[in-house]
């Protein structure tokens, strides 16, 4: 549901408002956050769901709820996405300024109104109905969730980076980002005093590795971009006829396909007259700006593989050059980053990977385990179930170095001016739509 954008006059009628709770969000609620999805479903669905609704969750509680019957909800979903404040709890007056004073008459029952830390062990376990689901014994500790994407960051944040000569070694892991990248992607720093980002959600306090603040950046399509992208080509049918001839997914296909067109120069040398900018579902960081539109500049009348796969390295290109703009944004407002952490299904695409540190000039560290999420969940279960003390003793314990991607700095001066092009094209699009609403 995250990615159901319909809520779209919802959101600016909450945002009209001003409330001082948007200020942990970047200044400006996303449309992919829970409070103008509820009024959607009062002012649209009124008779068949809200009326009758028992209970609002979010997808991880709603998991912990059919695990062990509690009902009570996590921090992390609730701060992160509904307002909630790990100090002062719900603010009243912004439901009631929204219009779902509802959940203020009924003390948040629908919504929250027990809230546990990540990794708190949850009633008395796994109920008999649900072991029997999963064919696992009644009674197995299950903890308090995390957001998926925050469970990936605290799958890799945390790893033992000793030996690799980064610039994060030694360091407080305030330096390093944690970017969990699949359909979309999340960008997450902490800190440890409140930081405000424009246009980047937080300063939430204990919603991913406790006793910390975090950040959440975001980009709200990048692997459905890449898909969009590639299957949306008229080479398509040729690609997946041949990726498919060589037993290969069409990624790993286009990967070795650049890597034959490059000739002597890098492969990110073949985009030098095709630039994109990637918002083709609006951009969640750091503009917050849910109108703009994804643009293609330096198209030719030739379809062929060539121009498929140059298309394709220029959108994973442009996805980079986001990431760039979010850190950019993260370190004008006081966070200090030098090493990126990546994991999910976009970590498995070499490509992907060093575009990320070529374009951003910081070292890559992919997790020994690839799925990070279910590390993330991992560690919680092992809190919970009392193996470890803490999340940050859990964490050290269980997240693992698998490989360290270097940037190639000797294309810096390239990168440099394809960013300068990629901030131009969100310059001129806005000066677009200015035109177009002029008189």
């Amino acid at each position: 549901m995250w990615l159901d954008h319909r809520a779209v006059s919802q959101v600016h009628r909450i945002n009209e408002t001003k409330h001082s709770v948007l200020r942990c969000v970047g200044g400006v609620m996303s449309v992919e956050m829970q409070a103008p999805k509820l009024l959607w479903l009062k002012e649209n669905l009124r008779e068949t769901c809200w009326d009758k609704a028992g209970h609002f969750f979010d997808l991880p509680d709603f998991l912990s709820w059919k695990a062990t019957g509690v009902s009570a909800r996590s921090l992390c979903s609730l701060v992160c996405k509904w307002t909630y404040s790990a100090e002062k709890g719900w603010d009243d007056s912004f439901w009631k300024m929204i219009g779902l004073e509802d959940f203020v008459a009924d003390n948040y029952s629908k919504i929250g109104n027990q809230v546990l830390p990540p990794g708190a062990s949850l009633g008395h376990g796994l109920t008999p109905e649900a072991a029997k689901d999963l064919g696992l014994p009644a009674g197995i500790a299950v903890a308090a969730s995390l957001i998926d994407a925050h469970a990936g960051g605290l799958g890799v944040i945390g790893a033992d980076v000793r030996g690799y000569g980064l610039a994060c070694e030694g360091q407080p892991m305030t330096s390093r980002l944690a970017v969990i990248c699949g359909t979309s992607s999340c960008h997450m720093g902490i800190s440890k005093d409140p930081i405000f980002v424009p246009g980047v959600w937080g300063p939430y306090f204990s919603a991913m590795v406790p006793g910390f603040w975090l950040n959440e950046g975001g980009q709200s399509v990048t692997g459905k971009l890449i898909d969009h992208m590639v299957q949306g080509h008229a080479a398509f049918p040729e690609l997946q006829a041949k990726a498919t001839a060589r037993c290969q997914s069409v990624y790993a296909y286009l990967n070795s396909h650049l890597d034959l067109i490059k000739k002597a120069r890098p492969v990110g040398f073949l985009t030098v007259d095709l630039h994109v900018w990637p918002d083709f579902h609006g951009n969640r960081s750091p503009l917050a700006d849910l109108t703009l539109k994804g643009m293609v500049t330096g198209l030719k009348l030739s379809q062929d593989l060539d121009d498929l796969a140059i298309l394709y390295l220029a959108t994973v290109q442009a996805i980079a050059f986001g990431t760039r703009l979010i850190i950019e944004a993260m370190e004008a407002a006081g966070h200090s980053i030098s090493t990126l952490f990546l994991c999910g299904g976009l970590s498995k695409n070499p490509l992907f990977v060093q575009m990320h540190a070529d374009i951003t000039g910081m070292p890559v560290v992919l997790s020994q385990e690839v799925e990070s999420v279910l590390v993330g969940a991992a560690i919680l279960g092992a809190c919970a179930s009392g193996d470890f003390a803490s999340v940050q003793e859990a964490m050290a314990r269980m997240s693992k170095v698998g490989k360290v991607v270097l940037p190639r700095l000797e294309d810096k001066r390239y990168y440099d001016k394809k960013y300068q092009v990629f901030l131009k094209l969100v310059e001129h699009q806005k000066e677009y739509a200015a035109i177009m609403k002029g008189d």
